[in-house]
């Protein structure tokens, strides 16, 4: 009896002891899925408590899991509130480059490039690319690509209702729309596509460093040709070389830095 008793004592305590392990193994999982439950939310709360440091921390965790032309332009926000004017042009930039069609952005983009020492002259380009940039511009990618779609869609009802149809009036209405939506769709298409171009092929940077100086070739024995001071965007046009990129100048100067002096956009 003493013994089936002693028995029972033993296997009560381990049951208790198995109880103890699994309420801390249940523990520790609940902390890591609440350190894990980082959102934009959290993120913009901390934005208007003006903990920037955290906002930024908060922003940079959520890019991690992926690209997003808002999360760019608050955490460009917070960079521009602790006067990081370089890191706040970068992410005004990618949000820029995500949806050129938000005002905002592009209005704190040029707010921050006028805290830089660097100023970019304006592009020499002649009056319709520069309307057509504006143009593009209205819209984002997937905007564009969603009216190329839907445009081709009606071209193609368009003219099937101008085969089908007996009446010449009918015919020639609907073969004029067919023409329209041609034209809408190769637009519309042409311009999303450019769009993507320049979201895979990134060949445009910010100098990160306070300055930096440029050389006419990749090496640091190079001859001084001038210098850029952080915030400053530049286009890589040779990014061959892993330590150094040539960058490009909208005024046409050209010259090798240090990959480490700047960031791709």
């Amino acid at each position: 009896m003493k013994k089936g008793y002693t028995y029972f004592i033993i296997c009560a305590l381990l049951c208790i002891s198995g109880l103890h392990a699994q309420e801390d193994e249940n523990f520790s999982f609940s902390a890591d899925s609440v350190e894990m439950v980082i959102t934009k939310a959290l993120g913009d709360s901390a934005y208007a408590a003006g903990n920037y440091t955290t906002a930024i921390d908060v922003y940079e965790r959520l890019l991690q899991e992926g690209e997003s032309a808002s999360v760019y332009y608050n955490l460009g926000n917070a960079y521009f509130k602790v006067d990081d004017v370089a890191h706040a042009i970068l992410n005004y930039e990618r949000a820029h480059l995500l949806d050129p069609s938000n005002k905002d952005v592009r209005f704190n983009l040029e707010l921050a490039r006028s805290k830089s020492i660097d100023k970019v002259a304006e592009e020499n380009e002649i009056f319709f690319i520069k309307w057509f940039k504006s143009f593009a511009n209205m819209l984002s990618m997937n905007t564009w690509a969603v009216i190329a779609i839907a445009s081709f869609i009606l071209l193609i009802c368009c003219l099937c209702i101008y085969i089908f149809s007996k009446k010449r009036s009918v015919k020639k209405l609907f073969f004029i729309f067919a023409i329209l939506l041609a034209l809408v769709s190769l637009l519309a298409n042409f311009t999303a596509n450019g769009q993507k171009r320049r979201l895979t092929n990134r060949n445009h940077a910010i100098i990160m460093t306070p300055s930096v100086v440029v050389r006419s070739t990749p090496s640091v024995n190079g001859t001084e040709l001038f210098v850029l001071h952080e915030g400053r965007k530049v286009t890589i046009s040779d990014n061959t070389i892993k330590d150094w990129k040539e960058i490009e100048l909208e005024d046409g100067n050209v010259g090798w830095l240090e990959a480490s002096a700047l960031e791709i956009i």
